[in-house]
Protein backbone atom coordinates (compact mmCIF):
# COMPACT_ATOMS: atom_id res chain seq x y z
CA UNK A 1 0.00 0.00 0.00
CA UNK A 2 1.53 3.32 -1.10
CA UNK A 3 2.09 5.90 1.61
CA UNK A 4 1.07 9.48 0.80
CA UNK A 5 1.78 10.89 4.24
CA UNK A 6 2.06 14.66 4.01
CA UNK A 7 1.51 14.86 0.27
CA UNK A 8 -1.03 17.30 -1.11
CA UNK A 9 -3.71 16.07 -3.51
CA UNK A 10 -6.32 18.04 -5.48
CA UNK A 11 -9.35 16.18 -6.81
CA UNK A 12 -11.99 17.73 -9.05
CA UNK A 13 -15.43 16.16 -9.09
CA UNK A 14 -14.84 15.16 -5.49
CA UNK A 15 -18.40 15.29 -4.18
CA UNK A 16 -19.48 11.81 -5.23
CA UNK A 17 -18.72 8.68 -7.18
CA UNK A 18 -15.17 8.05 -8.31
CA UNK A 19 -13.84 11.39 -7.05
CA UNK A 20 -15.12 10.82 -3.53
CA UNK A 21 -13.79 7.25 -3.47
CA UNK A 22 -10.34 8.33 -4.61
CA UNK A 23 -10.33 11.14 -2.06
CA UNK A 24 -11.12 8.70 0.73
CA UNK A 25 -8.33 6.34 -0.33
CA UNK A 26 -5.78 9.17 -0.35
CA UNK A 27 -6.91 10.44 3.05
CA UNK A 28 -6.62 6.94 4.51
CA UNK A 29 -3.00 6.89 3.33
CA UNK A 30 -2.09 10.15 5.02
CA UNK A 31 -2.53 12.65 2.19
CA UNK A 32 -3.88 16.14 2.61
CA UNK A 33 -6.74 16.32 0.14
CA UNK A 34 -8.57 19.24 -1.45
CA UNK A 35 -11.84 18.17 -3.06
CA UNK A 36 -13.33 20.49 -5.66
CA UNK A 37 -16.93 20.47 -6.86
CA UNK A 38 -20.06 22.54 -7.31
CA UNK A 39 -21.78 23.52 -4.09
CA UNK A 40 -24.33 20.97 -2.92
CA UNK A 41 -25.53 19.22 0.20
CA UNK A 42 -23.84 16.07 -1.09
CA UNK A 43 -20.51 17.91 -1.39
CA UNK A 44 -20.76 19.14 2.19
CA UNK A 45 -21.70 15.66 3.40
CA UNK A 46 -18.65 14.19 1.66
CA UNK A 47 -16.43 16.85 3.21
CA UNK A 48 -17.79 16.13 6.67
CA UNK A 49 -17.38 12.38 6.25
CA UNK A 50 -13.83 12.58 4.95
CA UNK A 51 -12.78 15.18 7.51
CA UNK A 52 -13.28 12.54 10.20
CA UNK A 53 -10.52 10.53 8.52
CA UNK A 54 -7.91 13.23 7.99
CA UNK A 55 -6.98 16.60 6.52
CA UNK A 56 -9.62 17.57 3.95
CA UNK A 57 -10.32 20.93 2.33
CA UNK A 58 -13.54 21.43 0.35
CA UNK A 59 -13.41 24.09 -2.36
CA UNK A 60 -16.51 25.13 -4.29
CA UNK A 61 -15.73 25.76 -7.96
CA UNK A 62 -17.01 25.39 -11.50
CA UNK A 63 -14.16 23.71 -13.40
CA UNK A 64 -15.28 25.29 -16.67
CA UNK A 65 -14.69 28.83 -15.35
CA UNK A 66 -11.08 30.00 -15.36
CA UNK A 67 -11.51 32.32 -12.39
CA UNK A 68 -12.81 29.40 -10.33
CA UNK A 69 -9.93 27.17 -11.42
CA UNK A 70 -7.38 29.83 -10.50
CA UNK A 71 -9.09 30.12 -7.14
CA UNK A 72 -9.09 26.41 -6.28
CA UNK A 73 -5.43 26.11 -7.25
CA UNK A 74 -4.52 29.15 -5.16
CA UNK A 75 -6.49 27.89 -2.16
CA UNK A 76 -4.84 24.48 -2.33
CA UNK A 77 -1.38 25.99 -2.58
CA UNK A 78 -2.05 28.37 0.30
CA UNK A 79 -3.38 25.55 2.47
CA UNK A 80 -0.81 22.88 1.64
CA UNK A 81 2.21 24.70 0.21
CA UNK A 82 1.95 23.04 -3.18
CA UNK A 83 0.24 20.30 -5.17
CA UNK A 84 1.86 16.87 -5.43
CA UNK A 85 -1.00 14.99 -7.10
CA UNK A 86 -3.80 16.31 -9.31
CA UNK A 87 -6.73 14.02 -10.12
CA UNK A 88 -8.33 15.97 -12.97
CA UNK A 89 -11.60 14.10 -12.79
CA UNK A 90 -14.73 16.28 -13.00
CA UNK A 91 -17.06 15.32 -15.82
CA UNK A 92 -20.65 14.97 -16.97
CA UNK A 93 -22.30 12.50 -19.32
CA UNK A 94 -24.64 14.93 -21.09
CA UNK A 95 -27.69 13.67 -22.93
CA UNK A 96 -27.57 10.05 -24.07
CA UNK A 97 -29.06 8.00 -26.90
CA UNK A 98 -29.03 11.11 -29.12
CA UNK A 99 -27.51 10.83 -32.63
CA UNK A 100 -25.05 13.51 -33.66
CA UNK A 101 -27.46 14.96 -36.21
CA UNK A 102 -30.02 15.49 -33.44
CA UNK A 103 -27.59 16.89 -30.86
CA UNK A 104 -28.30 20.47 -29.84
CA UNK A 105 -25.31 22.79 -30.05
CA UNK A 106 -25.88 23.97 -26.49
CA UNK A 107 -25.79 20.36 -25.24
CA UNK A 108 -22.53 19.77 -27.09
CA UNK A 109 -21.02 22.95 -25.69
CA UNK A 110 -22.06 22.09 -22.13
CA UNK A 111 -20.33 18.70 -22.17
CA UNK A 112 -17.20 20.06 -23.85
CA UNK A 113 -17.11 22.93 -21.35
CA UNK A 114 -16.89 20.63 -18.34
CA UNK A 115 -15.14 17.55 -19.71
CA UNK A 116 -12.54 19.15 -21.98
CA UNK A 117 -12.29 22.84 -21.13
CA UNK A 118 -12.32 21.90 -17.43
CA UNK A 119 -9.44 19.46 -17.90
CA UNK A 120 -7.52 22.03 -19.96
CA UNK A 121 -7.98 24.76 -17.36
CA UNK A 122 -6.89 22.41 -14.59
CA UNK A 123 -3.71 21.56 -16.49
CA UNK A 124 -3.10 25.20 -17.36
CA UNK A 125 -3.09 26.31 -13.74
CA UNK A 126 -1.83 23.25 -11.83
CA UNK A 127 1.14 22.39 -14.03
CA UNK A 128 3.02 25.65 -13.32
CA UNK A 129 2.83 24.83 -9.60
CA UNK A 130 4.23 21.34 -10.17
CA UNK A 131 6.79 22.46 -12.75
CA UNK A 132 8.18 25.00 -10.30
CA UNK A 133 8.77 22.22 -7.76
CA UNK A 134 10.04 19.85 -10.47
CA UNK A 135 7.77 17.07 -9.30
CA UNK A 136 4.16 15.97 -9.44
CA UNK A 137 1.73 13.52 -10.97
CA UNK A 138 -1.42 14.39 -12.93
CA UNK A 139 -4.09 11.80 -13.65
CA UNK A 140 -6.75 12.88 -16.14
CA UNK A 141 -10.03 10.97 -16.25
CA UNK A 142 -11.03 10.00 -19.78
CA UNK A 143 -13.05 6.87 -20.63
CA UNK A 144 -13.08 3.85 -22.90
CA UNK A 145 -15.23 6.21 -24.98
CA UNK A 146 -12.08 8.30 -25.41
CA UNK A 147 -10.44 5.46 -27.31
CA UNK A 148 -13.19 4.42 -29.72
CA UNK A 149 -16.44 5.60 -31.26
CA UNK A 150 -19.60 5.40 -29.16
CA UNK A 151 -23.05 5.85 -30.67
CA UNK A 152 -25.53 8.21 -29.06
CA UNK A 153 -23.07 10.08 -26.85
CA UNK A 154 -21.18 12.15 -29.40
CA UNK A 155 -20.31 15.14 -27.18
CA UNK A 156 -19.09 12.88 -24.37
CA UNK A 157 -17.04 10.77 -26.78
CA UNK A 158 -15.49 13.85 -28.38
CA UNK A 159 -14.63 15.34 -25.01
CA UNK A 160 -12.95 12.16 -23.79
CA UNK A 161 -10.93 11.85 -27.01
CA UNK A 162 -9.83 15.43 -26.43
CA UNK A 163 -8.55 14.51 -22.97
CA UNK A 164 -6.13 12.08 -24.64
CA UNK A 165 -4.65 14.85 -26.76
CA UNK A 166 -4.28 17.16 -23.78
CA UNK A 167 -2.69 14.38 -21.73
CA UNK A 168 -0.07 13.57 -24.34
CA UNK A 169 0.73 17.22 -24.97
CA UNK A 170 1.00 18.05 -21.27
CA UNK A 171 3.17 14.97 -20.69
CA UNK A 172 5.66 16.09 -23.33
CA UNK A 173 5.73 19.68 -22.14
CA UNK A 174 6.11 18.81 -18.45
CA UNK A 175 8.55 15.91 -18.71
CA UNK A 176 11.61 18.21 -18.58
CA UNK A 177 10.40 19.34 -15.14
CA UNK A 178 9.99 15.82 -13.81
CA UNK A 179 6.18 16.10 -13.83
CA UNK A 180 4.16 13.14 -15.10
CA UNK A 181 0.77 13.26 -16.84
CA UNK A 182 -1.30 10.17 -17.65
CA UNK A 183 -4.93 9.42 -18.45
CA UNK A 184 -7.22 6.66 -17.22
CA UNK A 185 -9.95 5.09 -19.31
CA UNK A 186 -12.58 3.28 -17.24
CA UNK A 187 -15.24 1.01 -18.60
CA UNK A 188 -18.72 1.59 -17.13
CA UNK A 189 -18.34 2.22 -13.40
CA UNK A 190 -21.02 1.39 -10.87
CA UNK A 191 -21.89 5.01 -10.04
CA UNK A 192 -24.64 7.59 -10.46
CA UNK A 193 -23.43 8.38 -13.98
CA UNK A 194 -24.13 4.86 -15.16
CA UNK A 195 -27.58 4.91 -13.59
CA UNK A 196 -28.29 8.03 -15.66
CA UNK A 197 -26.92 6.41 -18.82
CA UNK A 198 -28.98 3.25 -18.29
CA UNK A 199 -32.13 5.27 -17.80
CA UNK A 200 -31.37 7.42 -20.83
CA UNK A 201 -30.79 4.41 -23.07
CA UNK A 202 -33.84 2.47 -21.88
CA UNK A 203 -36.21 4.55 -19.71
CA UNK A 204 -38.72 1.70 -19.50
CA UNK A 205 -36.19 -0.90 -18.36
CA UNK A 206 -32.83 0.46 -17.12
CA UNK A 207 -31.85 -3.00 -15.90
CA UNK A 208 -32.01 -4.27 -19.47
CA UNK A 209 -29.65 -1.48 -20.49
CA UNK A 210 -27.28 -2.51 -17.71
CA UNK A 211 -27.37 -6.10 -18.93
CA UNK A 212 -26.54 -4.94 -22.46
CA UNK A 213 -23.62 -2.81 -21.27
CA UNK A 214 -22.32 -5.62 -19.08
CA UNK A 215 -22.46 -8.09 -21.96
CA UNK A 216 -19.68 -6.10 -23.66
CA UNK A 217 -17.34 -6.49 -20.67
CA UNK A 218 -15.43 -9.81 -20.71
CA UNK A 219 -15.15 -9.90 -16.91
CA UNK A 220 -18.93 -9.66 -16.79
CA UNK A 221 -19.49 -6.72 -14.47
CA UNK A 222 -19.17 -2.96 -14.13
CA UNK A 223 -16.05 -1.61 -12.48
CA UNK A 224 -16.37 -0.47 -8.90
CA UNK A 225 -14.96 2.93 -7.92
CA UNK A 226 -12.29 1.16 -5.87
CA UNK A 227 -11.07 -0.66 -9.00
CA UNK A 228 -10.36 2.69 -10.60
CA UNK A 229 -9.01 4.21 -7.40
CA UNK A 230 -6.33 1.51 -7.20
CA UNK A 231 -4.93 2.63 -10.56
CA UNK A 232 -5.08 6.31 -9.60
CA UNK A 233 -3.11 5.58 -6.42
CA UNK A 234 -0.49 3.69 -8.41
CA UNK A 235 -0.08 6.49 -10.95
CA UNK A 236 0.21 9.01 -8.12
CA UNK A 237 2.86 6.98 -6.32
CA UNK A 238 6.63 6.79 -6.72
CA UNK A 239 6.23 3.24 -8.05
CA UNK A 240 5.11 4.74 -11.38
CA UNK A 241 7.84 7.37 -11.61
CA UNK A 242 8.91 6.38 -15.15
CA UNK A 243 5.41 6.41 -16.61
CA UNK A 244 4.05 9.44 -18.42
CA UNK A 245 1.90 10.23 -21.45
CA UNK A 246 0.17 6.85 -21.25
CA UNK A 247 -3.50 5.90 -21.64
CA UNK A 248 -4.48 3.28 -19.05
CA UNK A 249 -7.57 1.18 -19.67
CA UNK A 250 -9.48 -0.12 -16.63
CA UNK A 251 -12.10 -1.90 -18.64
CA UNK A 252 -12.57 -5.51 -17.59
CA UNK A 253 -11.09 -6.71 -20.87
CA UNK A 254 -13.09 -4.55 -23.29
CA UNK A 255 -9.92 -3.53 -25.10
CA UNK A 256 -9.14 -7.16 -25.90
CA UNK A 257 -11.96 -7.35 -28.48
Amino acid sequence: MADFQGRSVVITGGARGLGATVAEEFVKRGARVAIVDLDSDEFLATRDRLSKLGDVLAITADVSQESDVKSYVQQAVEAYGGIDVFFNNAGIEGKVAVPLVETAVEDFDRVISVNLRGVFLGLKHVLPVMNAKKSGSVINTSSVAGLRGSMGIGPYTASKHGVVGLTRTAALESAPYGVRVNSIHPSPVNTRMMRALEKGVNPADPEAAQARFTSNIPLGRYAESTDIANLVLFLASDESNFLTGVQYRVDGGMGAH
